[in-house]
């Protein structure tokens, strides 16, 4: 099978890219680093004897999922599995965030996100088989004081992913979502999250939360949370009032 992951450089996405050459899976894989990613791919391709393909993207800018998909089938290449794992997040107080970097957030987490599901998923509804995961995060079950459009966006997913897996269930496609805790990935640097409290208290492996998310993922599951107590974070979150949400959060991710 054909595997799409983008932000395939570092990170989950790098690990799952892994777990599906590991497996034979054919990878195309998609980043802003063009470099790592040819390393990646040759080192890949040597050890796993798997074809690879690399596209350089950077799904924050306007147009780049539709670029994307352009060049997929220039190559000829159809898509069994996408993985949208892309994604960045932004700390700080929202009247002080910088504008910019979260509207290339919004186009990055929840646009381009939208467009490759589209695109690719419309052509797997066409032929009635095939996998789509969406990397969101447990922020999508909360409000998020200070990293306020990074929790919506995610929400965002959370929600798309829901109704997309409603209605292309019964045409063969299975659409998940995963929601990961901290995570011991770049993403801390790239959210500028070296004041908070967020990732003082523990994280997670990329690797473990790869190998579950791989299992879980092609076993057919729906909403996969890794680690125990982000299983019951998320419950939780079914049990108390928003505003409680807003404030716990707050709590947790405040500056150190």
């Amino acid at each position: 099978m054909n595997v799409l992951i983008t932000g395939a450089s570092g990170g989950i996405g790098m690990e799952l890219a892994k777990l599906y050459a590991e497996k034979g899976h054919t990878l195309l894989l998609a980043a802003r680093s063009e470099e790592k990613l040819r390393e990646l791919a040759e080192e890949w391709t040597r050890k796993f004897t798997i074809e690879t393909h690399i596209f350089k993207s950077d799904l924050s800018k306007a147009g780049a999922a539709e670029k994307l998909y352009a060049e997929v089938k220039a190559k000829g290449l159809s898509v069994d599995i996408l993985i949208n794992n892309a994604g960045v997040g932004l700390f700080g107080e929202f009247h002080k965030t910088d504008l910019v970097k979260e509207q290339e957030m919004i186009q990055l987490n929840i646009t381009s996100l939208t467009e490759l599901s589209k695109l690719f998923g419309r052509e797997m509804v066409e032929a009635k088989q095939g996998k789509i995961l969406n990397v969101a995060s447990t922020a999508a079950f909360f409000p998020g004081p200070l990293m306020a459009v990074y929790y919506a966006s995610k929400a965002y997913v959370k929600s798309l992913t829901e109704a997309l897996d409603n209605e292309w269930s019964e045409h063969g496609v299975q659409v998940s979502g995963l929601y990961p805790g901290p995570t011991s990935t770049g993403f801390k640097d790239a959210a500028e999250l070296d004041n908070s409290k967020l990732f003082k208290n523990g994280t997670m492996k990329a690797e473990a939360v790869a190998k579950i998310t791989f299992i879980e993922f092609m076993n057919g599951k729906r909403q996969i949370i890794p680690g125990g107590m982000n299983k019951i974070q998320s419950k939780a979150s079914r049990l108390i009032s928003r505003k409680t949400a807003a404030n716990i959060v707050r709590k947790t991710q405040d500056r150190v």
